[in-house]
């Protein structure tokens, strides 16, 4: 990948990881590297789609798991007696 390409993505993925430290030095580097603000702003929103769609997938699979927990006397591992995973 090139360093614009390289630049936008990871401008997306301190969105989605929330990591603020990120996404200021990689606005940065973009900026220095003459990316445009439209293509900076559509890597952001992308970041934000990713949040989300990540955010919907574990509030759906705590959902389920909560569910199977229940009608395995709470058994935190699926499938098995044991009460803890780690």
């Amino acid at each position: 990948m090139d360093e614009i390409t390289i630049e936008l993505v990871a401008i997306g993925a301190s969105v989605s990881a929330h990591c603020q430290p990120c996404l200021v030095y990689h606005l940065g580097k973009a900026r220095e590297l003459g990316v445009t603000e439209l293509d900076i702003q559509e890597a952001i929103d992308v970041g934000f789609m990713i949040e989300k769609g990540a955010g919907n997938a574990m509030r759906n699979y705590a959902g389920e798991l909560v569910n199977i927990l229940k009608k395995q006397g709470d058994s935190c591992c699926p499938g098995t007696t044991s009460k803890c995973c780690g």
